[in-house]
């Protein structure tokens, strides 16, 4: 079977959005992630909101360690984004073919993205277990990617695969809403549009509204999840440095164990802590990712179709050698 363009296209795209945007937003996202993996009562918190994770770097002059573990970020955003379009798109297009419809419903689509989404989950995880750990490790003292990875069992480095699989509900709900509002925008522009024109396709700022109001519905319902992930995933407090470890005590890594540390030491609303944050970080990149892509995917085809062309004429050329 021929290598699918149109899927490869569109995996090459996603990848590259998602590397521009986890770069852009990741000091954030570092402040985010240890923000989150802190649980304690009121009174013992060590962050007490967001500003004090920056606060902190700033202080101890290691502002630079908002960027730990970055390289590892972002090899596993791109290798996720591009796993998941190219599974979204394939999988899109095998059920058009099978099917025979000329569009997908809203039930479909779920699924479609719930199948990508599992694949994604299951190839990417020991590296989004290796950036959390890296991430929540004290400032200046993150290690490197592969001992990071190796100083555990093969069990440890899937860390949270559970609830990964769990929140393919997330990106699912996301690119379900996106697309259906796109192609409701897409074929009202359509309409609108004169016939012979050039192709219709969403504006940058359009892309990027659409991007965060999917994202931000994703995420509402599936911050609980999200949390108790990040909390599984994060370094243990030997790792940390002393006032962490006096503040945090080691707690069993699984999903019953740190749903009763939140539910002991921080209640209800701790499920919910740091929400915010969540929303601000991943609406912006999620609604960049989207945006970039969208404008670079005309031409990511156009390069693929050279370069598949190039190709095809290097091979003729040596066969008639």
């Amino acid at each position: 079977m021929g290598v699918d363009l149109e899927s490869l296209s569109e995996a090459t795209s996603g990848a590259i959005g998602s590397l521009l945007s986890t770069t852009i937003l990741y000091p954030l996202d570092t402040c985010k992630t240890k923000y989150q993996a802190e649980v304690q009562a009121h009174g013992q918190r060590k962050y007490r909101n967001l500003s004090d994770v920056l606060w902190e770097a700033i202080s101890t002059r290691q502002v630079f360690s908002l960027y730990q573990g970055l390289g590892t970020k972002n090899l596993q955003s791109f290798v996720a984004q591009f796993v998941y379009f190219y599974g979204y798109s394939y999988f899109k297009r095998l059920y058009l073919e099978k099917s025979g419809s000329k569009a997908i419903g809203t039930k479909a689509n779920l699924i479609l993205a719930a199948a990508a989404g599992a694949c994604t989950a299951i190839v990417s995880q020991p590296l989004d277990t290796a950036s959390s750990r890296m991430q929540t490790s004290a400032f200046g003292k993150s290690k490197g990617l592969w001992k990071t990875l190796t100083e555990g069992t093969l069990s440890d480095a899937f860390d949270g695969l559970g609830i990964s699989l769990l929140l393919t509900s997330n990106p699912a709900i996301q690119y379900t809403v996106f697309d259906q509002l796109k192609q409701r925008l897409l074929k009202q522009k359509l309409k609108e549009a004169d016939h012979g024109s050039s192709p219709v396709v969403l504006s940058a700022f359009t892309a990027f509204l659409l991007g965060a109001i999917s994202k931000s519905i994703a995420t509402f319902l599936t911050y609980p999840a999200i949390r108790c992930k990040v909390m599984i995933q994060a370094a243990d407090p030997d790792d940390d440095d002393d006032r962490t470890k006096r503040a945090r005590p080691k707690s069993c890594k699984t999903v019953s164990g740190v749903v009763c540390a939140i539910w002991r030491r921080e209640g209800i609303l701790g499920f919910f802590k740091g929400l915010e944050a969540q929303i601000m970080k991943t609406v912006l990149s999620s609604a960049l990712l989207l945006m970039i892509k969208e404008k670079i995917t005309a031409t990511t085809w156009v390069l693929i179709l050279a370069i598949r062309r190039y190709l095809l004429l290097t091979r003729g050329r040596l066969k008639s050698a």
